[in-house]
Parts: structure tokens; sequence; C-alpha cells
């Protein structure tokens, strides 16, 4: 009995701990099951406000982005050449030119989108303000009036010759003559600029293209108009043209032959220099040449009395022969000059001679040095009373001359020679002016920015050998 004790005393522990841990087990899976439910009612709960999230996010972000899609396809467009170049290249490559037009190019298709943002319209009004503040006022528009005007100053219309150019780093980059249309359109690689923009504005004025470049449009000279006028032959350019004329004294009231029309350039600066009382008798031996001459003189004179309301003196009679055997053409008249521009202008001579003043001169416009040495052989083999007085070349050479600019667009300052202490020492106070006023933004004072000149890199070669002749009496 005392051995059985034990073991009942133990069996009945046993019994303990195994019912012990049965409720411990119930109640642990009790309170893990009440944990799953409250995780599984928290992530509904959950899952219930972040759809309802979501659903007034799409309502709110459906009106945003239904406006980006529209902004979007309003400011979609091909890529130009330049940015496609552009955007394969490193941005470090990219050089300040480059990145500018670039820039220009996106900014483009921003300004014509009509989706603005909310406060857009508050920041471009005060950005209008500040921009009018800085440029000052604005000229009149059309719509306001008429622009003001000097006495004898006129505005632009149809029909007049002007000249558009666009200069980029003190060149020219863009030069064009054209004439003055209805619905008519100035195409360039810098944008469009409407013929209908361009009437009623005052010449010699900047105009936005469509791409926000400005271009500066004038009326043409008579410089311009022989330079890019449509011509058949070569021209007398106006740098021979004017020394001509000067080497023939051609006065207002002269009468003055010309042979070799050409493309009507030298008759057109004869026409201007005799006058409306003088008379300038143009020669040409070609049918096509002759025609040309004639349609070139008209439209000077026709964009001439649009300009000026007044008529350019028709004072230019032109004819087709041969200035060989044309002494019937010259019989009965006398000349104060003559101007020959002919392959063999020693064969007309002969016929020329008699006919100038004594005392005249007959300058003659040749392209080679051998024509000089043909010329000059037939005045010793003709005995002709002419004496050669001048053989010359006018060259003419372009310059750049500009002020030194640093990199970030500011005025480089001269450096004086004297030491720092010794400049303190004598009160420069200029210097150090002109250091604040740099500083601060302002012009530099007059002096103090160094200047760059050099020959341009584009120079004008060999125009022409001209040679004066002189009529002397018996």
């Amino acid at each position: 009995m005392a051995v059985r004790l034990p073991f009942a005393g133990l069996t009945l522990a046993q019994q303990l701990v195994r019912f012990t841990q049965r409720r411990l087990s119930n109640a642990s899976a009790i309170s893990k099951g009440h944990t799953c439910r409250g995780d599984a009612r928290s992530f509904v709960t959950s899952l219930a406000k972040r759809s309802q999230n979501e659903e007034e996010g799409e309502s709110v972000s459906s009106s945003q982005l239904s406006a980006r899609r529209a902004l979007l396809s309003r400011r979609r467009r091909s890529l130009s050449p330049l940015e496609r170049i552009s955007g394969l290249l490193p941005q470090d490559a990219l050089g300040p030119d480059v990145t500018q037009l670039r820039d220009q190019d996106q900014e483009g298709p921003a300004q014509v989108s009509d989706v603005r943002e909310p406060g857009w319209d508050d920041a471009e009004r005060s950005h209008q303000s500040e921009a009018s503040e800085d440029q000052g006022p604005s000229d009149p528009s059309p719509e306001e009036g008429r622009p003001q005007t000097l006495p004898g100053e006129t505005l632009l219309q149809f029909g007049e010759l002007l000249v558009a150019e666009h200069r980029r780093k003190r060149q020219v980059e863009f030069r064009k003559m054209f004439q003055l249309q209805p619905a008519g359109r100035l195409l360039s690689n810098w944008g469009v600029i409407l013929h209908d923009d361009v009437v009623g504005q005052a010449a010699g004025r900047f105009l936005k293209t469509s791409r926000g470049v400005s271009i500066l449009v004038r009326r043409s000279s008579l410089e311009d108009y022989v330079l890019y006028m449509k011509r058949g032959p070569n021209i007398a350019y106006p740098k021979d043209a004017a020394t001509m004329l000067v080497m023939m004294d051609v006065t207002e009231g002269d009468r003055v032959l010309e042979s070799g029309s050409g493309s009507g350039a030298m008759s057109l600066f004869l026409s201007r220099a005799v006058g409306s009382r003088g008379s300038v008798l143009s020669v040409e031996l070609r049918d096509d040449h002759h025609r040309v001459a004639i349609k070139n003189y008209n439209r000077w004179r026709a964009s001439w009395r649009l300009r000026r309301g007044e008529e350019w003196p028709d004072n230019v009679h032109f004819a087709q022969a041969d200035l060989c055997s044309a002494s019937t053409l010259l019989a009965g008249q006398g000349f104060n000059a003559a101007a020959l521009d002919l392959s063999n202008p020693h064969l007309a001579l002969p016929v020329v001679t008699p006919r100038l003043h004594p005392g005249a001169v007959c300058a003659v416009y040749l392209a080679n040095i051998t024509q000089v040495i043909d010329l000059l052989e037939g005045l010793r083999c003709l005995d002709l009373p002419l004496l050669c007085e001048r053989i010359i070349e006018v060259p003419v050479r372009d310059w750049l001359v500009a002020a030194a600019l640093q990199k970030d667009g500011a005025f480089c300052s001269r450096k004086s020679p004297l030491p720092e202490d010794e400049r303190r020492d004598g009160g420069d106070a200029p210097d150090e002016d002109h250091e604040e006023g740099t500083a601060s933004g302002s012009q530099p004072a007059f002096g103090s920015v160094p200047y760059i000149a050099r020959p341009h890199p584009q120079q004008k070669g060999h125009t022409a050998f001209l040679v004066r002749l002189r009529k002397i009496a018996h």
C-alpha cells in the first residue's frame, strides 16, 4: 500500500498537468481566433476606406487628367532636327547657342496653348505689367491709331520693295529683298511674317516672326536693289559704279552715253546722278539683256513712286543696237561722259570719241587685266585723241569692330598698367566707380570697355579694273 500511493499520486499529477495544458491550448486558440477576426475586420475596413478614397481621387483627378490630355494634344508636334540631334547628345556637350535655340523651340508651342492652370492668369498679368514697365511706353498699334510720323515720313504700303535681315553675333545670317503684296508671306528659317502685318508699320522696325525671332524690316536702298534684283548678266557692283561716277564727274543735267546695259544697274546710278534735267542713252546688243534692264528700271521707278509720292525721273532711253556700227543712232548728239562695259571696248572707241565733249571722260569697266592690255594696244594703233590717265582696282575690306564681352555677356574692363596700390595712392576714382557700376549692373563708364577689331572673315574678291580715258582737243 505504501508503494501504490506514490504511484497513484504521480498518476494524478500527470493528469492535472495534461488538463492544464489542454486549457491553456484552448485559451490560446480562442485568443488567436479573436485576433484574426480583429485583423480581418480592420483589413476589410481599410479596403473599404481605400476604395472610397480611390473613387473620390478618380473623380477629382479625372478632370485634371482630361485637362492634361487636352494640353498635351495641343502641345503635341513633330520634333525639329535640332531637338532630335540635341536629345541624343549629353547635356554637357551642348553649347549655349544650341541650348538657347532648343529652349525657344520647346517654348514655342506652349505659348499657343489655351489650357491654363489655376492662377496662370494672375501670373501672366503681373508678368505683362512688369514687362511693360521695363520696356517703357509701347508703340501704338494699328487698332489704337496710326503711328506717329515725322514730317515727310510715309508708312509701308503694298508694292514697296523692302529688305528683311537678321543679325546674330554681329554678322548677317539672313537678308532678303521682297515686295509687299496682299496675302503675301515672308518665309525664312526663323519663321514667317505676314505681309499684311508689315503694311502700315514704320520703316526700319524689328518685327517678330512666328517663332518669336526679331527681324529688321526696312526699305530697300538703290545699293540693295542692284545687288538683289533679278538679273541676267553680271552687274557693275556699287563700289565700282560709285567710282566710275566720280571718274566721269557726272552732275545734274549731264548727258551720258552708256554701252552695255546688262541688268540695268549702271543705268540706275546714272539716272540718279543726272537728275530730271539730264538724260542717259543706254545701248545694248543682246535682246534678253535689253529686256531685263528695262524691267528692272521700271520696277525701281514704281517702288520709288509709292515710297516718296513722286516720280523717279524717266531720263534713261534704252536702245538695242551695236555700238560699233551705231553712227546713225549717235548722229547729232554730244555727251558729257561715257561709260563702257564691253568685252572689246577699243572697237567702239572710234564711234564714241567724236561724240564726246573736249575734256570729257570715258570710264571703261573691264573684268580681266588682259582686256586692259588690249585696250591700251588699241589706243596705240588707232591714234585716237584719248589719254589714259588712270587704271585702278577698287578693293573693299569689311571689318568687325565690337565691344569685348565675357562669357556671361557682361562687358570686359580695361586693365590698368599701374599696380593696385599705386592706383589707390594716386586716387584713381574712376576705376572704383566703374567697378561699383559694373557690380550693380549699370553701364560702364566711357572709355572703360576694350574693343575687338579684326577683318571680316568673308571678304569681297576682285570685281573689275576701271580705266579712265580723257578726250583731248587737237
